[in-house]
C-alpha cells in the first residue's frame, strides 16, 4: 500500500546541467558511531543508476550500537496483554488545506534537461492531498509529460513540491494561480558562515562546514546574509554559473522564491487550533494522537495519562526492532510527572490503601492500573506488563460484571484513569521513618560584587514578604517548610535565628576545607516562630556587610554546608544560592578562568561544556543521596564556569539562572519574579522514577535535571512542576498490534507537606507493522525535544561539527525511509514530507543554528553552557517555542479580538517598517518598532511623541488608559501566564544595536553567528535524501 505525504517545490539543488548543487560531503555520516538511538548496520539502498548522484560515503545511519546492556535480566519484563481498549477512530484529513489544492505542473523528464539558456525554475503551490484519488507524479524514467492521474486512495496525507527544471514551453502560461516563476538560487553551501559585509568568513570559521574532503563538482561561494551586500561572484568555467554579482540565469528576469510555498510552523498550529481548540481530549483510546502543545484544550482522564504528563515522539511504536532501525524515528517519551494540572480539570485522585499500600505485580513490579486484566472471578489479575497471574488480596476483591470488568470500576481511579495517586507506606521511606519537612536555605554571596550590585540588599528586601508564600500541603493554613539563612565570601557565616532571641546571632566558619554546621537549633526554624527575629536578619544583613572589599569567593564548600544541615536535620530540601563571580578562593572546588576561544570549531571544543571532575562531581552525587536541590542565582561580570558551577544543579533537579552584567533598572524585576516563582511553585522532594514497559520494549536512556546511579532508577533530589525527563525506548522483542505498547511512570516522592506520595502515569500506544502508521502518528514537537537534548548531551563528548552532521544525516535518513517505503511513487526531483512531519527540518535546521551548537566567538561559552543545560530539562512546550519562536504583529491589535494575535512565520521577510512585533521564546520578550511605526501607536504605547523618544533601556511598558497600551500589556500578560515562568521585555528600535541581536531568533532566516536559511536547509536535506535513494 502506497501513501502520500508532504510534497515540496522549491528550486532544490539537482546537479542538473547548469545548476549549481550543494558541495558533497555535507552532513554525511561520521566516520564512526557516536550517539543517538539505533545502532543498528546500515540500511542498504539500491546501488545509484548511471548519471545519478553518488553518495559521498556508504549511507549510514550515523549512530553507535546501543553499548552494554543496561538491563540485569531480572528486570527484562515478559509476557503481554490483551488490550481492553478499542481501537483507535482514524478520522480522515479534512479536505481543505491551507495551501490549497491548486493543479500541479506536468512533469518534465530530468534525464532531457533542456540547454541552459532556455532553464526556469518554476515554483507550484502546495498540494496536500487526502483520502481517495489524487495527483500522481510519473516515475522518473517516462518520457511524456504527465498531466492528473488518478492514485490509490491514500491512507496519510502528503504534500508535495516539484524540484525539478520545466521547459520554456511548460513556462509561465501553465502556472497555476498563486504559483510564481523561480528566480535561480545560489548552489552555496546552506551552512556557510555569515558577515555583515565583505567576503565570506573562511571555511571553518563559524557555522556548519562541510566535512574535510574535495569540494563538490557545483560548488559556489556561500550567500552573504540578510544584512550584506551584493552576493559574491560565481565560479565561472562551467556551463550555467551566474554572471558575477547578480543571482539569476540567463532569459529573463525570473522572481523571487515566495516563502508562502514551503511548510509553514506556524500554519500547522494555526491549523491544529482551528481543529482542536477548545475541545476535551478523552484519553480512552490506545495511541491516539494529542492535540499540539499550542493548542488550548481540556483534558478527560479515562484511563490514559494526560499528554500533559506524557507525549511521545510517535504514538504507534514499530513492532519489530528492523522495522525501528530501517526508519530511524525515535521511539521516546517526554514525561513531566508533576506537571500544573488547570483547574477545570481537578486535581489527581489520591488511594489510600492503608497499611497495605499500593497494589503491585508480584513479578515485575507494575503498580496496579488500568490495564491488569482480572480473571477467575475476580479472585486473581493478570498482569498487562509481565504476564504475570497475581492474587487479589481479600480486602481488594471484587466481582466482575457480564463484561469481566469488576464493578467497582469507576469507583477506584487507580482501575479507570490514566494518572492518580498512592499514599505511600514506610515501606517507602528512607530507614522505615516518617519524613521530616522539606527546608529552604538561602545563601548569600556577600563580596564586593554582589555588595555593589544591589543583589544583597535585593534579595534581602524581597525575602521578607516572599517567605510568606512558603508553598505548603493542600488545606494547611501554614508551610511546613522551615527556613535557614548562610551568607559567604571567603568564609562563611550561619545565623542563628531561634524564636527566642531578641537578636539574630552569626556563627563564623573560616576553615571551608572541612566544612561542618556549627549549629543545629535554631539554624532551620519555623517562618512564623522566628518573623521578628529574621526581618532583624534581613534588615543588618545588607548594612553588615556594606563596606566589604573581599572579592574572592568559595562555592563547593557553601553546597556542602547547606547539605550537611540538611542531613543534620534529616530532611530533604533546597538550597537558593545567589552567587557573583568564579570561586578562586583556596579552598575545595576553587575553579580556573578556562575562557579559551582558539578551541572553537575544534576537536577539543567539546572540553568548554564539560565541568571539571573531582570536588564537584562527587559533592552532585552526595547532594542526591540526601536529598539536596540546588538553585542557583548567577550574577556574572565575566566568565564563571557556568559548565561546572551549573552541573550541581543540573543534577539535583534544580534549575541555573543567570544573570548576566545585572543592573538592578533593567534586571531587577525580571530576577525577583524569577525567584518568587522558583520559591513558589510546586515542587517534590527526595523523589525516584522508574518507567516499565510491556514486553517487548524497554527504556534504555534518559535525559533531563536527573541523576543515575544505576540504568533504571532516575534519582532527583527534587522534582518541580516545570521538569520534564526525556526517555528513550528500545526494542528486545517483537511487539504485538493487538496488545499495544504499554508505558507506566511511577514517581516516589515527598511532599511539602512531609508525606510519601506515589505518582502513577501510565500510558497505551499502539503498535504496527506498517511504517506509514507510525509516520502518521509522529509528534514533531516531541521529536525535537528528543534531538535536541540527544545532541545538548552529545557535545560533552564529540565535536560540534560530528554532532550537527548527525544531526542532518538523521533528519534525511527518516525522510528518505518515508520516501522509500511510505510514499506513493513519484519524480525524484520533489521532496515528500510525511504530513505529521512536514515542519520537522524547519525545527532540526533551527535546533542546530542554537547558540549551545554554533561555534562563534561572539556568543559567550558561559551562554553556550547556561542554554545547554536549559534545554536538557525542557518540556515539549518549551522546548518547541525555544527552538521556534511565536512573531506575533501587534499594529492591527484592535482588528483581532483575540487574546493573542496570530502569529506569523518567523522571517525577517514578515517584519515592515511600519509596524511593531512581539518575539517571545520562552525565555525573552522582544517588542521591535519600525522606523515609522504609527506615532499613534507609539504615543498610546509608550506616551512619548515619537520613534526617537523611545527608550530602549526600559523594562517594562508604562500603565496607559488608552486602547493600545491595554492591549499590548494584556497580551504580554497572557504570554506570561502561558510560560509559567518570567519573561524579559528587551524593547528593539529597527536598525539599532539591539536589532542585531533580535534577528538571531528569526530562525527561518540565515544566522550572523553561521547557519542556514530554513530554505537553504531544506534544499540541503533534499539532495541528501536523494542520494541516499539513488
Amino acid at each position: 500500500m502506497s501513501h502520500q505525504g508532504y510534497v515540496a517545490t522549491p528550486p532544490y539543488s539537482q546537479a542538473q546541467p547548469g545548476i549549481g548543487g550543494y558541495p558533497s560531503g555535507f552532513g554525511s555520516s561520521a566516520s564512526q558511531p557516536l550517539y543517538g538511538h539505533y545502532g543498528g548496520p546500515a540500511q542498504s539502498f539500491p546501488p545509484p543508476q548511471p548519471g545519478g548522484l553518488k553518495p559521498t560515503g556508504p549511507p549510514s545511519s550515523g549512530m553507535p550500537p546501543p553499548g552494554p546492556n543496561q538491563y540485569s535480566p531480572n528486570n527484562l519484563q515478559n509476557g503481554a496483554h490483551t488490550q481492553r481498549f478499542p481501537p483507535p477512530v482514524v478520522s480522515a484529513p479534512s479536505s481543505s488545506s491551507p495551501f490549497g489544492q491548486p493543479p500541479q505542473p506536468p512533469y518534465q523528464n530530468p534525464g532531457a534537461a533542456a540547454p541552459t539558456s532556455q532553464l526556469t525554475h518554476q515554483m507550484s503551490a502546495m498540494q496536500i492531498g487526502g483520502y481517495g484519488p489524487g495527483s500522481m507524479q510519473a516515475p522518473p524514467g517516462s518520457s511524456a509529460p504527465q498531466g492528473f492521474q488518478p492514485g490509490p486512495p491514500h491512507a496519510m496525507s502528503r504534500t508535495s513540491m516539484p524540484l525539478g527544471p520545466q521547459s520554456p514551453q511548460m513556462g509561465p502560461p501553465s502556472l497555476p494561480a498563486g504559483a510564481l516563476p523561480m528566480g535561480g538560487m545560489s548552489g552555496a553551501p546552506p551552512m556557510g558562515g555569515m558577515s555583515f559585509s565583505g567576503p565570506p568568513p573562511p571555511s571553518g570559521s563559524v557555522g556548519f562546514q562541510p566535512p574535510a574532503g574535495p569540494p563538490g563538482p557545483h560548488g559556489f561561494p556561500p550567500q552573504q546574509g540578510s544584512f550584506g551586500g551584493q552576493m559574491a561572484p560565481a565560479q565561472t568555467g562551467f556551463p550555467g554559473s551566474f554572471p558575477a554579482g547578480t543571482a539569476q540565469l540567463a532569459g529573463p528576469p525570473q522572481k523571487k522564491l515566495d516563502p508562502n510555498s514551503i511548510p509553514s510552523a506556524t500554519q500547522v498550529i494555526e491549523d491544529d487550533k482551528s481543529k482542536r481548540e477548545g475541545q476535551l481530549y478523552i484519553t480512552n483510546l490506545k495511541g491516539q494522537v494529542p492535540p499540539l502543545v499550542t493548542t488550548n484544550f481540556m483534558v478527560q482522564d479515562q484511563g490514559n495519562a494526560s499528554p500533559r504528563f506524557m507525549r511521545c515522539t510517535t504514538y504507534s511504536f514499530p513492532t519489530t526492532s528492523e522495522l525501528a532501525k530501517q526508519c530511524q524515528v525515535p521511539l521516546a517519551a517526554v514525561i513531566k510527572p508533576l506537571a500544573t494540572i488547570p483547574r477545570n480539570e481537578g486535581q489527581l485522585h489520591l488511594v489510600n490503601h492503608g497499611e497495605t499500600g499500593p497494589l503491585r505485580c508480584n513479578r515485575c513490579k507494575a503498580y496496579m492500573c488500568p490495564f491488569m486484566q482480572f480473571i477467575d472471578g475476580g479472585r486473581r489479575y493478570q498482569c498487562s506488563f509481565c504476564s504475570c497471574v497475581n492474587e487479589v488480596p481479600p480486602f481488594y476483591f471484587q466481582h466482575l460484571d457480564h463484561v469481566g470488568r469488576r464493578v467497582d470500576f469507576y469507583e477506584r481511579p487507580e482501575l479507570s484513569l490514566g494518572s492518580y495517586e498512592f499514599v505511600a507506606t514506610l515501606d517507602y521511606c528512607k530507614n522505615n521513618k516518617t519524613p521530616n519537612p522539606p527546608a529552604f536555605i538561602f545563601m548569600i554571596d556577600v563580596s564586593y560584587g554582589n555588595v555593589k550590585s544591589g543583589v544583597v540588599r535585593l534579595v534581602c528586601e524581597e525575602l521578607r514578604t516572599l517567605l510568606d508564600a512558603l508553598p505548603r500541603a493542600e488545606n494547611a493554613e501554614r508551610s511546613a517548610i522551615r527556613v535557614g539563612f548562610v551568607t559567604y565570601h571567603k568564609i562563611l557565616h550561619f545565623y542563628n535565628v531561634k524564636s527566642s532571641l531578641a537578636q539574630p546571632q552569626m556563627m563564623v566558619v573560616s576553615d571551608v576545607t572541612e566544612m561542618f554546621v556549627p549549629l543545629l537549633d535554631g539554624f532551620l526554624v519555623d517562618f512564623q516562630e522566628s518573623r521578628s527575629v529574621i526581618h532583624n536578619l534581613l534588615d543588618q544583613i545588607p548594612e553588615m556587610f556594606a563596606e566589604t572589599n573581599e572579592s574572592e569567593t568559595v562555592f563547593a564548600p557553601v553546597i556542602q554546608a547547606g547539605m550537611e544541615a540538611l542531613k543534620a536535620a534529616e530532611c530533604s530540601g533546597k538550597l537558593f544560592i545567589f552567587h557573583s563571580s568564579l570561586p578562586t578562593a583556596e579552598a575545595p572546588g576553587k575553579l580556573k578562568n578556562r575562557d579559551d576561544r582558539k578551541l572553537l570549531n575544534t576537536e577539543k571544543e567539546k572540553t568548554l561544556f564539560q565541568p571539571q571532575k573531582g570536588v564537584y562531581e562527587s559533592l552532585a552525587k552526595e547532594c542526591v543521596s540526601n536529598s539536596c536541590c540546588v538553585d542557583l542565582f548567577l550574577f556574572p561580570n565575566q566568565f564563571v564556569d557556568v559548565a561546572t558551577m551549573g552541573d550541581i544543579p543540573l543534577h539535583t533537579g534544580g534549575t541555573l539562572y543567570k544573570y548576566s552584567n545585572f543592573q538592578i533598572q533593567a534586571d531587577g524585576d525580571h530576577f525577583l519574579n524569577d525567584l518568587r516563582n522558583d520559591v513558589q511553585k510546586p515542587i517534590g522532594f527526595d523523589a525516584i522514577m522508574r518507567v516499565r514497559t510491556s514486553t517487548g520494549f524497554r527504556a534504555t536512556d534518559f535525559f533531563g535535571a536527573v541523576y543515575m546511579s544505576n540504568t533504571t532508577d532516575v534519582e532527583m533530589a527534587a522534582v518541580d512542576c516545570d521538569k520534564a525527563v526525556t526517555v528513550e525506548f528500545k526494542h528486545d522483542d517483537t511487539l504485538s498490534e493487538d496488545n499495544g505498547a504499554l508505558i507506566q511512570c511511577a514517581l516516589l516522592y515527598t511532599t511539602v507537606g512531609g508525606e510519601r506520595r506515589l505518582r502513577v502515569h501510565n500510558l497505551s500506544l499502539g503498535c504496527s507493522s506498517q511504517l506509514a502508521d507510525l509516520y502518521k502518528s509522529c509528534e514533531t514537537d516531541a521529536l525535537v525535544n528528543f534531538f535536541a537534548k540527544s545532541a545538548y548531551r552529545a557535545i560533552l563528548n564529540q565535536p560540534l561539527k560530528t554532532v550537527r552532521d548527525i544531526l542532518v544525516s538523521q533528519t534525511a535518513h527518516m525522510l528518505a525511509c518515508y520516501r522509500k517505503c511510505c510514499a506513493s511513487p513519484s519524480a525524484a526531483s520533489q521532496l515528500i514530507l510525511p504530513d505529521a512531519m512536514k515542519v520537522f527540518p524547519v525545527y532540526m535546521n533551527a535546533l542546530m543554528k542554537s547558540c549551545a551548537l554554533v561555534g562563534s566567538p561572539d556568543v559567550p561559552i558561559d551562554d553556550r553552557a547556561f542554554h545547554r543545560q536549559l534545554v536538557l530539562s525542557m518540556d515539549v512546550a518549551d522546548s518547541q517555542v525555544y527552538f521556534y519562536p511565536r512573531l506575533m504583529p501587534l499594529h492591527n491589535l484592535e482588528a483581532t479580538g483575540a487574546a493573542l494575535p496570530p502569529a506569523v512565520r518567523c522571517s525577517e521577510e514578515r517584519l515592515n517598517d511600519t509596524g511593531a512585533f512581539l518575539l517571545e521564546n520562552g525565555r525573552l520578550l522582544f517588542l521591535w518598532l519600525g522606523q515609522a511605526c504609527p506615532p499613534d501607536f507609539i504615543q498610546g504605547v509608550f506616551n512619548v511623541p515619537s520613534f526617537a523618544h523611545i527608550s530602549t533601556e526600559a523594562n517594562s511598558l508604562p500603565e496607559l488608559d488608552n486602547a493600545h497600551s491595554k492591549k499590548l500589556r494584556s497580551v504580554i500578560d497572557h504570554i506570561t501566564q502561558q510560560r509559567g515562568h518570567s519573561l524579559k521585555l528587551v524593547i528593539v528600535k529597527q536598525k539599532e544595536k539591539l536589532d542585531m541581536v533580535f534577528r538571531q531568533f528569526l530562525v527561518e532566516d540565515k544566522s550572523l553567528h553561521g547557519g542556514a536559511s530554513y530554505m537553504d536547509f531544506l534544499c540541503y536535506v533534499h539532495r541528501e535524501i536523494r542520494q541516499l535513494l539513488t
